[in-house]
Protein backbone atom coordinates (compact mmCIF):
# COMPACT_ATOMS: atom_id res chain seq x y z
CA UNK A 1 0.00 0.00 0.00
CA UNK A 2 1.27 3.47 -0.85
CA UNK A 3 1.10 6.66 1.19
CA UNK A 4 2.01 10.31 0.88
CA UNK A 5 3.55 12.70 3.38
CA UNK A 6 0.92 15.14 4.61
CA UNK A 7 1.81 18.46 6.25
CA UNK A 8 -0.37 19.44 9.20
CA UNK A 9 -0.29 23.00 10.51
CA UNK A 10 -0.08 23.34 14.30
CA UNK A 11 0.76 25.76 17.10
CA UNK A 12 2.99 25.24 20.16
CA UNK A 13 1.85 24.04 23.58
CA UNK A 14 3.37 25.41 26.76
CA UNK A 15 5.28 23.07 29.07
CA UNK A 16 6.42 20.30 26.74
CA UNK A 17 9.77 20.10 28.53
CA UNK A 18 11.03 16.51 28.97
CA UNK A 19 12.23 15.75 32.48
CA UNK A 20 14.69 13.08 33.59
CA UNK A 21 12.25 10.46 32.31
CA UNK A 22 10.59 12.16 29.36
CA UNK A 23 7.40 14.19 29.09
CA UNK A 24 4.78 13.29 31.70
CA UNK A 25 1.34 14.83 31.95
CA UNK A 26 -2.24 13.77 32.58
CA UNK A 27 -3.92 11.75 29.81
CA UNK A 28 -6.35 14.62 29.30
CA UNK A 29 -3.40 16.85 28.39
CA UNK A 30 -1.94 14.35 25.92
CA UNK A 31 -5.36 13.89 24.27
CA UNK A 32 -5.49 17.53 23.19
CA UNK A 33 -5.56 17.94 19.41
CA UNK A 34 -1.98 17.89 18.04
CA UNK A 35 -0.36 17.56 21.52
CA UNK A 36 1.27 14.15 20.92
CA UNK A 37 2.08 15.05 17.34
CA UNK A 38 3.88 18.24 18.32
CA UNK A 39 6.15 16.47 20.78
CA UNK A 40 6.90 13.55 18.45
CA UNK A 41 7.68 15.88 15.55
CA UNK A 42 9.91 17.99 17.79
CA UNK A 43 11.81 14.82 18.63
CA UNK A 44 12.19 13.85 14.98
CA UNK A 45 13.37 17.39 14.16
CA UNK A 46 15.88 17.29 17.01
CA UNK A 47 17.24 13.95 15.77
CA UNK A 48 17.65 15.50 12.32
CA UNK A 49 19.46 13.30 9.76
CA UNK A 50 19.47 10.29 12.13
CA UNK A 51 15.80 9.76 11.32
CA UNK A 52 16.22 9.04 7.61
CA UNK A 53 16.28 5.30 6.91
CA UNK A 54 16.31 4.50 10.63
CA UNK A 55 14.70 1.78 12.72
CA UNK A 56 12.81 3.01 15.78
CA UNK A 57 11.20 1.00 18.60
CA UNK A 58 7.75 2.11 19.80
CA UNK A 59 6.18 0.39 22.83
CA UNK A 60 5.57 0.84 26.53
CA UNK A 61 3.94 -0.35 29.71
CA UNK A 62 0.47 -0.69 28.20
CA UNK A 63 -1.12 2.12 30.17
CA UNK A 64 -4.25 3.90 28.93
CA UNK A 65 -3.75 5.86 25.67
CA UNK A 66 -0.68 3.80 24.66
CA UNK A 67 -2.33 2.00 21.74
CA UNK A 68 -3.64 5.26 20.27
CA UNK A 69 -0.22 6.89 20.59
CA UNK A 70 1.55 3.94 18.95
CA UNK A 71 -0.61 4.35 15.84
CA UNK A 72 0.09 8.10 15.73
CA UNK A 73 3.85 7.56 16.00
CA UNK A 74 3.81 4.85 13.30
CA UNK A 75 2.13 7.23 10.83
CA UNK A 76 4.42 10.12 11.74
CA UNK A 77 7.53 7.95 11.52
CA UNK A 78 6.58 6.89 8.00
CA UNK A 79 6.13 10.53 6.96
CA UNK A 80 9.46 11.54 8.50
CA UNK A 81 11.56 9.01 6.57
CA UNK A 82 11.90 6.21 9.15
CA UNK A 83 12.46 2.87 7.41
CA UNK A 84 10.98 0.52 10.01
CA UNK A 85 9.14 0.55 13.32
CA UNK A 86 9.53 -2.29 15.83
CA UNK A 87 6.60 -2.83 18.21
CA UNK A 88 6.36 -5.33 21.06
CA UNK A 89 3.27 -7.53 20.75
CA UNK A 90 0.20 -5.68 22.11
CA UNK A 91 2.36 -2.57 22.32
CA UNK A 92 4.11 -3.95 25.40
CA UNK A 93 7.80 -3.70 26.23
CA UNK A 94 9.23 -2.97 29.64
CA UNK A 95 11.62 -0.02 29.77
CA UNK A 96 14.60 -2.34 30.40
CA UNK A 97 13.44 -4.61 27.58
CA UNK A 98 13.37 -1.61 25.22
CA UNK A 99 17.00 -0.92 26.13
CA UNK A 100 17.84 -4.58 25.46
CA UNK A 101 16.05 -4.47 22.10
CA UNK A 102 17.93 -1.33 21.01
CA UNK A 103 21.28 -2.80 22.03
CA UNK A 104 20.86 -6.41 20.91
CA UNK A 105 18.09 -6.96 18.37
CA UNK A 106 19.05 -6.97 14.68
CA UNK A 107 16.99 -6.89 11.53
CA UNK A 108 17.27 -9.36 8.62
CA UNK A 109 20.31 -7.50 7.24
CA UNK A 110 22.01 -6.86 10.58
CA UNK A 111 20.38 -3.48 11.15
CA UNK A 112 19.95 -2.15 14.69
CA UNK A 113 17.50 0.36 16.10
CA UNK A 114 18.46 4.03 16.25
CA UNK A 115 16.35 4.64 19.34
CA UNK A 116 12.90 4.28 20.86
CA UNK A 117 9.78 6.09 21.92
CA UNK A 118 8.83 4.55 25.27
CA UNK A 119 5.23 5.17 26.30
CA UNK A 120 5.18 5.18 30.07
CA UNK A 121 4.80 7.32 33.16
CA UNK A 122 6.73 4.65 35.06
CA UNK A 123 5.43 4.22 38.63
CA UNK A 124 2.63 6.80 38.25
CA UNK A 125 -1.04 5.69 38.07
CA UNK A 126 -2.73 5.03 34.73
CA UNK A 127 -6.25 5.46 33.38
CA UNK A 128 -8.40 8.02 31.51
CA UNK A 129 -7.80 10.68 34.17
CA UNK A 130 -4.35 9.61 35.34
CA UNK A 131 -0.83 9.85 33.91
CA UNK A 132 0.78 9.23 30.54
CA UNK A 133 4.29 9.82 29.27
CA UNK A 134 6.60 9.68 26.27
CA UNK A 135 10.36 9.48 26.51
CA UNK A 136 13.00 8.97 23.87
CA UNK A 137 15.92 6.58 24.33
CA UNK A 138 18.95 6.81 22.08
CA UNK A 139 21.17 4.31 20.28
CA UNK A 140 22.99 3.18 23.45
CA UNK A 141 19.63 2.10 24.89
CA UNK A 142 19.59 4.81 27.54
CA UNK A 143 17.50 7.94 28.12
CA UNK A 144 18.26 10.94 25.95
CA UNK A 145 20.89 13.27 27.39
CA UNK A 146 20.03 16.84 28.34
CA UNK A 147 21.58 18.17 25.14
CA UNK A 148 18.89 16.33 23.15
CA UNK A 149 15.96 16.93 25.53
CA UNK A 150 16.81 20.64 25.65
CA UNK A 151 16.79 20.71 21.86
CA UNK A 152 13.42 18.92 21.76
CA UNK A 153 11.96 21.42 24.23
CA UNK A 154 13.29 24.38 22.24
CA UNK A 155 11.60 23.06 19.09
CA UNK A 156 8.26 22.50 20.88
CA UNK A 157 8.15 26.23 21.66
CA UNK A 158 8.26 27.26 18.00
CA UNK A 159 6.82 24.29 16.06
CA UNK A 160 4.46 25.23 13.24
CA UNK A 161 3.83 21.93 11.43
CA UNK A 162 4.21 18.18 11.63
CA UNK A 163 4.31 15.37 9.07
CA UNK A 164 2.00 12.37 9.02
CA UNK A 165 1.06 9.53 6.64
CA UNK A 166 -2.68 9.58 7.15
CA UNK A 167 -3.39 6.86 4.55
CA UNK A 168 -1.63 4.17 6.60
CA UNK A 169 -4.33 2.17 8.41
CA UNK A 170 -3.98 1.26 12.07
CA UNK A 171 -1.60 -1.69 12.36
CA UNK A 172 -2.80 -4.79 14.23
CA UNK A 173 -0.28 -4.92 17.07
CA UNK A 174 -1.92 -7.93 18.72
CA UNK A 175 -0.26 -10.38 16.33
CA UNK A 176 3.41 -10.87 15.48
CA UNK A 177 4.21 -10.13 11.86
CA UNK A 178 5.23 -7.46 9.36
CA UNK A 179 3.05 -4.82 7.67
CA UNK A 180 4.63 -3.20 4.61
CA UNK A 181 3.94 0.12 2.88
CA UNK A 182 5.53 2.34 0.22
CA UNK A 183 6.01 6.07 0.54
CA UNK A 184 7.95 9.00 -0.90
CA UNK A 185 11.17 7.83 0.81
CA UNK A 186 10.76 4.21 -0.25
CA UNK A 187 9.64 1.09 1.62
CA UNK A 188 8.31 1.43 5.17
CA UNK A 189 7.33 -1.45 7.44
CA UNK A 190 6.07 -2.18 10.94
CA UNK A 191 7.37 -5.32 12.66
CA UNK A 192 5.39 -6.66 15.63
CA UNK A 193 7.49 -9.14 17.64
CA UNK A 194 7.37 -11.21 20.83
CA UNK A 195 7.86 -8.69 23.63
CA UNK A 196 9.75 -11.12 25.88
CA UNK A 197 12.14 -12.74 23.37
CA UNK A 198 15.16 -10.41 23.49
CA UNK A 199 14.96 -9.69 27.20
CA UNK A 200 14.67 -13.33 28.28
CA UNK A 201 17.62 -14.28 26.06
CA UNK A 202 19.70 -11.58 27.79
CA UNK A 203 18.71 -12.70 31.29
CA UNK A 204 19.71 -16.28 30.47
CA UNK A 205 23.11 -14.98 29.39
CA UNK A 206 23.60 -13.07 32.66
CA UNK A 207 22.31 -15.51 35.29
CA UNK A 208 22.67 -19.20 36.08
CA UNK A 209 19.07 -20.26 35.44
CA UNK A 210 19.80 -23.83 36.54
CA UNK A 211 20.92 -22.67 39.99
CA UNK A 212 17.91 -20.38 40.38
CA UNK A 213 15.55 -23.11 39.18
CA UNK A 214 16.94 -25.54 41.73
CA UNK A 215 16.26 -22.99 44.46
CA UNK A 216 12.70 -22.31 43.30
CA UNK A 217 11.94 -26.04 43.17
CA UNK A 218 12.94 -26.59 46.81
CA UNK A 219 9.70 -27.18 48.76
CA UNK A 220 11.00 -25.13 51.70
CA UNK A 221 11.58 -22.06 49.48
CA UNK A 222 8.50 -19.96 48.76
CA UNK A 223 8.32 -16.89 46.59
CA UNK A 224 5.85 -14.15 45.62
CA UNK A 225 6.25 -11.68 42.77
CA UNK A 226 3.79 -8.79 42.32
CA UNK A 227 3.73 -7.02 38.94
CA UNK A 228 1.10 -4.54 40.18
CA UNK A 229 -0.74 -5.15 36.87
CA UNK A 230 2.17 -3.57 34.99
CA UNK A 231 4.18 -4.82 32.04
CA UNK A 232 6.47 -6.87 34.33
CA UNK A 233 3.71 -9.48 34.39
CA UNK A 234 4.50 -10.83 30.93
CA UNK A 235 8.19 -11.24 31.82
CA UNK A 236 7.39 -12.83 35.18
CA UNK A 237 5.20 -15.43 33.51
CA UNK A 238 7.83 -16.19 30.88
CA UNK A 239 10.88 -16.25 33.18
CA UNK A 240 9.67 -17.48 36.56
CA UNK A 241 7.03 -19.95 35.40
CA UNK A 242 8.02 -21.09 31.90
CA UNK A 243 11.82 -20.91 32.20
CA UNK A 244 12.38 -21.52 35.93
CA UNK A 245 9.37 -23.80 36.62
CA UNK A 246 8.12 -21.74 39.57
CA UNK A 247 4.64 -22.41 40.88
CA UNK A 248 2.23 -20.10 38.95
CA UNK A 249 0.67 -19.36 42.33
CA UNK A 250 3.84 -17.43 43.19
CA UNK A 251 2.74 -14.68 40.76
CA UNK A 252 0.47 -11.84 41.85
CA UNK A 253 -1.26 -9.22 39.66
CA UNK A 254 0.67 -10.33 36.58
CA UNK A 255 -1.96 -9.48 33.96
CA UNK A 256 -1.12 -6.01 32.53
CA UNK A 257 -4.01 -3.56 32.67
CA UNK A 258 -4.41 -0.09 31.20
CA UNK A 259 -5.27 1.34 34.62
CA UNK A 260 -3.04 -1.04 36.62
CA UNK A 261 -6.15 -2.50 38.19
CA UNK A 262 -7.00 0.86 39.70
CA UNK A 263 -3.87 0.74 41.82
CA UNK A 264 -0.69 2.79 42.03
CA UNK A 265 2.06 0.79 40.26
CA UNK A 266 4.85 1.92 42.57
CA UNK A 267 6.70 -0.95 44.31
CA UNK A 268 7.00 0.38 47.83
CA UNK A 269 5.56 -0.40 51.25
CA UNK A 270 2.71 2.06 50.77
CA UNK A 271 1.38 1.07 47.33
CA UNK A 272 2.26 -2.64 47.02
CA UNK A 273 -0.37 -3.38 49.67
CA UNK A 274 -1.23 -6.96 48.71
CA UNK A 275 2.40 -8.10 48.56
CA UNK A 276 3.25 -6.30 51.80
CA UNK A 277 0.35 -8.05 53.54
CA UNK A 278 1.36 -11.47 52.19
CA UNK A 279 4.95 -10.95 53.35
CA UNK A 280 3.80 -10.30 56.91
CA UNK A 281 4.53 -6.57 56.88
CA UNK A 282 0.95 -5.34 56.84
CA UNK A 283 -1.04 -3.88 59.69
CA UNK A 284 -2.82 -7.19 60.28
CA UNK A 285 -1.53 -10.75 60.37
CA UNK A 286 -1.35 -12.46 56.94
CA UNK A 287 -3.84 -15.21 56.08
CA UNK A 288 -1.00 -17.73 55.63
CA UNK A 289 2.65 -18.11 56.55
CA UNK A 290 4.58 -15.49 54.53
CA UNK A 291 6.83 -16.59 51.66
CA UNK A 292 10.61 -16.63 52.15
CA UNK A 293 11.14 -14.11 49.35
CA UNK A 294 8.94 -11.41 47.87
CA UNK A 295 9.44 -8.82 45.16
CA UNK A 296 7.52 -6.29 43.10
CA UNK A 297 8.08 -4.14 40.02
CA UNK A 298 6.50 -0.89 38.90
CA UNK A 299 4.37 -0.12 35.84
CA UNK A 300 7.18 -0.23 33.27
CA UNK A 301 9.26 -2.79 35.24
CA UNK A 302 12.36 -0.69 35.75
CA UNK A 303 11.93 -0.35 39.54
CA UNK A 304 11.86 -3.10 42.14
CA UNK A 305 11.18 -3.82 45.79
CA UNK A 306 12.75 -6.78 47.58
CA UNK A 307 11.28 -8.31 50.74
CA UNK A 308 12.05 -11.20 53.01
CA UNK A 309 9.61 -12.86 55.36
CA UNK A 310 8.46 -9.98 57.60
CA UNK A 311 11.52 -8.04 56.43
CA UNK A 312 12.01 -5.04 54.12
CA UNK A 313 15.25 -4.52 52.20
CA UNK A 314 15.94 -0.86 51.52
CA UNK A 315 16.93 -0.13 47.91
CA UNK A 316 20.17 1.41 49.20
CA UNK A 317 21.06 -1.81 51.01
CA UNK A 318 19.90 -3.88 48.04
CA UNK A 319 22.37 -2.41 45.54
CA UNK A 320 25.19 -2.65 48.11
CA UNK A 321 24.43 -6.31 48.79
CA UNK A 322 24.21 -7.12 45.07
CA UNK A 323 27.58 -5.45 44.49
CA UNK A 324 29.16 -7.26 47.44
CA UNK A 325 28.01 -10.68 46.16
CA UNK A 326 27.95 -10.20 42.37
CA UNK A 327 31.25 -11.81 41.47
CA UNK A 328 30.53 -15.09 43.26
CA UNK A 329 26.80 -15.35 42.59
CA UNK A 330 26.24 -14.00 39.07
CA UNK A 331 28.17 -15.50 36.10
CA UNK A 332 28.02 -12.22 34.12
CA UNK A 333 30.35 -10.65 36.73
CA UNK A 334 32.78 -13.55 37.19
CA UNK A 335 35.67 -11.47 35.81
CA UNK A 336 35.04 -8.75 38.40
CA UNK A 337 33.28 -5.40 38.62
CA UNK A 338 34.54 -2.40 36.63
CA UNK A 339 33.17 -0.04 39.24
CA UNK A 340 29.99 0.86 41.12
CA UNK A 341 27.85 3.99 41.34
CA UNK A 342 24.88 5.40 43.19
CA UNK A 343 22.72 8.50 42.95
CA UNK A 344 23.55 11.22 45.46
CA UNK A 345 20.41 10.77 47.64
CA UNK A 346 21.03 7.01 47.92
CA UNK A 347 22.63 5.92 51.20
CA UNK A 348 26.38 5.44 51.43
CA UNK A 349 26.07 1.67 51.94
CA UNK A 350 27.53 1.13 48.46
CA UNK A 351 30.46 3.43 49.26
CA UNK A 352 31.54 1.16 52.11
CA UNK A 353 31.42 -1.93 49.86
CA UNK A 354 33.39 -0.14 47.15
CA UNK A 355 36.10 0.86 49.62
CA UNK A 356 36.33 -2.64 51.11
CA UNK A 357 36.54 -4.31 47.68
CA UNK A 358 38.80 -1.63 46.19
CA UNK A 359 36.31 -0.75 43.46
CA UNK A 360 35.96 2.48 41.50
CA UNK A 361 33.09 4.45 43.00
CA UNK A 362 30.94 7.28 41.64
CA UNK A 363 28.25 9.48 43.20
CA UNK A 364 26.02 10.96 40.49
CA UNK A 365 22.87 13.11 40.27
CA UNK A 366 19.49 11.43 40.09
CA UNK A 367 18.85 10.20 36.54
CA UNK A 368 19.95 6.99 34.84
CA UNK A 369 21.68 8.83 32.00
CA UNK A 370 24.57 9.61 34.36
CA UNK A 371 25.10 5.90 35.01
CA UNK A 372 24.87 5.29 31.26
CA UNK A 373 27.81 7.59 30.56
CA UNK A 374 29.96 5.69 33.06
CA UNK A 375 28.90 2.33 31.64
CA UNK A 376 29.56 3.36 28.04
CA UNK A 377 33.07 4.32 29.14
CA UNK A 378 33.61 0.94 30.83
CA UNK A 379 33.79 2.48 34.30
CA UNK A 380 30.73 0.99 36.04
CA UNK A 381 29.17 -2.47 36.33
CA UNK A 382 26.53 -2.16 39.09
CA UNK A 383 24.55 0.90 40.11
CA UNK A 384 21.42 1.95 41.94
CA UNK A 385 19.10 4.64 43.20
CA UNK A 386 17.23 4.81 46.49
CA UNK A 387 14.04 5.29 44.48
CA UNK A 388 13.82 1.51 43.99
CA UNK A 389 15.98 1.43 40.86
CA UNK A 390 18.83 -1.07 40.50
CA UNK A 391 20.77 -2.18 37.46
CA UNK A 392 23.99 -3.05 35.70
CA UNK A 393 25.80 -2.47 32.43
CA UNK A 394 23.82 -5.20 30.63
CA UNK A 395 21.53 -2.37 29.45
CA UNK A 396 21.30 1.40 29.99
CA UNK A 397 18.20 1.49 32.19
CA UNK A 398 17.38 0.34 35.68
CA UNK A 399 15.86 -3.12 35.63
CA UNK A 400 13.31 -4.54 38.07
CA UNK A 401 13.30 -8.16 36.89
CA UNK A 402 17.12 -8.16 36.75
CA UNK A 403 17.24 -7.08 40.41
CA UNK A 404 14.89 -9.90 41.42
CA UNK A 405 16.99 -12.44 39.53
CA UNK A 406 20.13 -10.99 41.15
CA UNK A 407 18.64 -11.60 44.60
CA UNK A 408 17.51 -15.10 43.67
CA UNK A 409 21.06 -15.76 42.42
CA UNK A 410 22.51 -14.59 45.74
CA UNK A 411 20.05 -16.76 47.67
CA UNK A 412 20.90 -19.75 45.45
CA UNK A 413 24.63 -19.11 45.92
CA UNK A 414 24.38 -18.72 49.70
CA UNK A 415 22.34 -21.93 49.97
CA UNK A 416 24.33 -24.14 47.65
CA UNK A 417 25.14 -27.38 49.39
CA UNK A 418 22.32 -27.10 51.94
CA UNK A 419 20.73 -30.57 51.98
CA UNK A 420 17.06 -31.13 51.20
CA UNK A 421 14.97 -30.11 54.16
CA UNK A 422 17.90 -28.17 55.65
CA UNK A 423 17.58 -24.63 56.98
CA UNK A 424 18.05 -22.14 54.18
CA UNK A 425 19.76 -18.80 54.60
CA UNK A 426 17.03 -16.17 54.32
CA UNK A 427 16.86 -12.65 52.92
CA UNK A 428 17.01 -11.28 56.46
CA UNK A 429 20.04 -13.46 57.23
CA UNK A 430 21.87 -12.09 54.19
CA UNK A 431 21.10 -8.47 55.08
CA UNK A 432 22.10 -8.85 58.72
CA UNK A 433 25.31 -10.62 57.68
CA UNK A 434 26.02 -7.67 55.40
CA UNK A 435 25.43 -5.17 58.23
CA UNK A 436 27.75 -7.12 60.50
CA UNK A 437 30.47 -6.92 57.85
CA UNK A 438 30.04 -3.38 56.53
CA UNK A 439 27.96 -1.55 59.14
CA UNK A 440 24.40 -0.34 58.74
CA UNK A 441 23.09 2.80 57.07
CA UNK A 442 19.75 3.60 58.69
CA UNK A 443 17.77 5.30 55.96
CA UNK A 444 14.32 6.65 55.11
CA UNK A 445 12.69 8.91 52.53
CA UNK A 446 9.73 11.24 53.03
CA UNK A 447 7.80 12.25 49.89
CA UNK A 448 5.52 15.28 49.85
CA UNK A 449 3.62 14.88 46.56
CA UNK A 450 1.64 17.46 44.56
CA UNK A 451 2.86 20.36 46.68
CA UNK A 452 2.26 23.87 45.36
CA UNK A 453 5.22 24.53 43.07
CA UNK A 454 5.79 28.03 44.42
CA UNK A 455 5.79 26.81 48.01
CA UNK A 456 8.25 24.06 47.13
CA UNK A 457 10.66 26.54 45.55
CA UNK A 458 10.38 28.83 48.58
CA UNK A 459 11.23 25.93 50.90
CA UNK A 460 14.31 25.06 48.86
CA UNK A 461 15.42 28.72 48.83
CA UNK A 462 15.00 28.78 52.61
CA UNK A 463 17.29 25.75 52.94
CA UNK A 464 19.93 27.29 50.69
CA UNK A 465 19.86 30.38 52.90
CA UNK A 466 20.36 28.28 56.03
CA UNK A 467 23.61 26.87 54.67
CA UNK A 468 25.33 30.18 55.31
CA UNK A 469 24.65 29.87 59.04
CA UNK A 470 25.80 26.39 60.11
CA UNK A 471 26.57 27.60 63.69
CA UNK A 472 22.93 28.64 64.09
CA UNK A 473 21.79 25.21 62.91
CA UNK A 474 24.03 23.50 65.44
CA UNK A 475 22.76 25.81 68.18
CA UNK A 476 19.19 24.69 67.37
CA UNK A 477 20.25 21.04 67.48
CA UNK A 478 21.78 21.48 70.93
CA UNK A 479 18.74 23.37 72.22
CA UNK A 480 16.32 20.57 71.35
CA UNK A 481 18.76 18.13 73.00
CA UNK A 482 18.36 15.10 70.72
CA UNK A 483 21.89 13.74 71.16
CA UNK A 484 22.70 14.21 67.48
CA UNK A 485 26.08 15.12 66.01
CA UNK A 486 26.69 18.63 64.74
CA UNK A 487 26.37 19.63 61.09
CA UNK A 488 29.82 19.83 59.52
CA UNK A 489 28.79 21.50 56.26
CA UNK A 490 25.94 22.23 53.90
CA UNK A 491 25.99 22.46 50.10
CA UNK A 492 24.09 22.03 46.86
CA UNK A 493 25.30 18.89 45.13
CA UNK A 494 27.11 19.56 41.86
CA UNK A 495 28.47 16.86 39.54
CA UNK A 496 31.17 17.03 36.90
CA UNK A 497 30.85 14.04 34.60
CA UNK A 498 34.23 12.26 34.41
CA UNK A 499 33.42 11.06 30.90
CA UNK A 500 32.24 14.14 28.99
CA UNK A 501 33.11 16.92 31.43
CA UNK A 502 29.55 18.24 31.61
CA UNK A 503 28.51 19.91 34.86
CA UNK A 504 25.12 19.38 36.55
CA UNK A 505 24.30 21.97 39.19
CA UNK A 506 21.57 22.33 41.83
CA UNK A 507 21.08 18.59 42.20
CA UNK A 508 19.94 18.60 45.82
CA UNK A 509 20.53 20.43 49.07
CA UNK A 510 22.65 18.53 51.59
CA UNK A 511 23.40 18.90 55.29
CA UNK A 512 26.34 16.66 56.21
CA UNK A 513 26.88 15.79 59.88
CA UNK A 514 30.16 15.12 61.64
CA UNK A 515 29.32 11.44 62.20
CA UNK A 516 28.47 10.78 58.53
CA UNK A 517 24.73 11.31 58.90
CA UNK A 518 23.00 13.22 56.10
CA UNK A 519 19.87 15.20 55.40
CA UNK A 520 19.11 15.72 51.70
CA UNK A 521 16.28 17.76 50.17
CA UNK A 522 15.42 17.54 46.48
CA UNK A 523 12.63 18.49 44.10
CA UNK A 524 11.63 15.51 41.97
CA UNK A 525 10.86 15.65 38.25
CA UNK A 526 8.88 12.39 38.01
CA UNK A 527 5.39 13.70 38.78
CA UNK A 528 2.85 14.93 36.24
CA UNK A 529 1.59 17.97 38.15
CA UNK A 530 2.58 20.20 41.08
CA UNK A 531 5.90 19.54 42.80
CA UNK A 532 7.22 16.64 44.83
CA UNK A 533 9.62 17.38 47.68
CA UNK A 534 11.78 14.46 48.70
CA UNK A 535 13.52 14.41 52.08
CA UNK A 536 16.24 11.79 52.62
CA UNK A 537 17.50 10.95 56.11
CA UNK A 538 20.53 8.76 56.79
CA UNK A 539 22.61 7.69 59.78
CA UNK A 540 25.57 5.29 59.72
CA UNK A 541 26.15 2.82 62.56
CA UNK A 542 29.11 0.43 62.76
CA UNK A 543 28.65 -0.63 66.40
CA UNK A 544 27.48 -4.29 66.24
CA UNK A 545 25.41 -3.81 69.39
CA UNK A 546 23.37 -1.03 67.74
CA UNK A 547 22.84 -2.13 64.15
CA UNK A 548 19.81 -4.23 65.03
CA UNK A 549 17.60 -1.49 66.48
CA UNK A 550 14.47 -0.41 64.62
CA UNK A 551 15.21 2.07 61.86
CA UNK A 552 12.34 4.34 62.87
CA UNK A 553 13.77 4.65 66.38
CA UNK A 554 17.33 5.25 65.17
CA UNK A 555 16.27 8.00 62.77
CA UNK A 556 13.65 9.76 64.92
CA UNK A 557 15.99 12.56 66.13
CA UNK A 558 17.20 13.33 62.61
CA UNK A 559 13.61 13.33 61.30
CA UNK A 560 12.65 15.91 63.92
CA UNK A 561 15.64 18.08 63.06
CA UNK A 562 14.91 17.85 59.31
CA UNK A 563 11.28 18.94 59.70
CA UNK A 564 12.18 21.84 62.00
CA UNK A 565 15.12 22.91 59.88
CA UNK A 566 13.07 23.00 56.68
CA UNK A 567 9.86 24.38 58.23
CA UNK A 568 8.16 21.72 56.12
CA UNK A 569 4.65 22.15 57.52
CA UNK A 570 4.81 25.95 57.40
CA UNK A 571 5.83 25.99 53.74
CA UNK A 572 3.71 23.12 52.44
CA UNK A 573 0.76 22.97 54.80
CA UNK A 574 1.42 19.24 55.21
CA UNK A 575 1.62 17.76 58.69
CA UNK A 576 2.86 14.44 57.31
CA UNK A 577 4.37 13.09 54.08
CA UNK A 578 2.36 11.40 51.33
CA UNK A 579 4.66 8.37 51.34
CA UNK A 580 7.39 7.13 53.66
CA UNK A 581 9.88 4.57 52.33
Amino acid sequence: MGFVRAVQKTTPFDGQKPGTSGLRKKVTVFKQLHYVENFVQATFNALSEKVQGSIIVVSGDGRYFSKDTIQIIIKMAAANGVKQIWVGQNGLLSTPAVSAVIRNRVGPHGEKATGAFILTASHNPGGPHEDFGIKYNTENGGPALESLTDKIYSITKTIKEYYIAEEIPDVDISKCGTSSFTGPSGPFSVVVFDATEDYVKLMKHIFDFVAIKNLLLRPEFTFCFDALHGVAGIYAQKIFVEELSANPGFLLNCVPKEDFGGGHPDPNLTYAKELVQRMGLGKTAPAAEPPEFGAAADGDADRNMVLGKRFFVTPSDSVAIIAANAVGAIPYFKAGLKGVARSMPTSAALDVVAKALNLKFFEVPTGWKFFGNLMDAGMCSVCGEESFGTGSDHIREKDGIWAVLAWLSILAHKNRGVPAGGKLMTVEDIVRQHWATYGRHFYTRYDYENVDAGAAKDLMAHLVGLQSSIPDINKMIKEINLNVACVAKGDEFEYKDPVDGSVSKHQGIRFLFEDGSRLVFRLSGTGSEGATIRLYIEQYQSDPSKIGIESRVALAPLVEIALKLSKMEAFTGRSSPTVIT
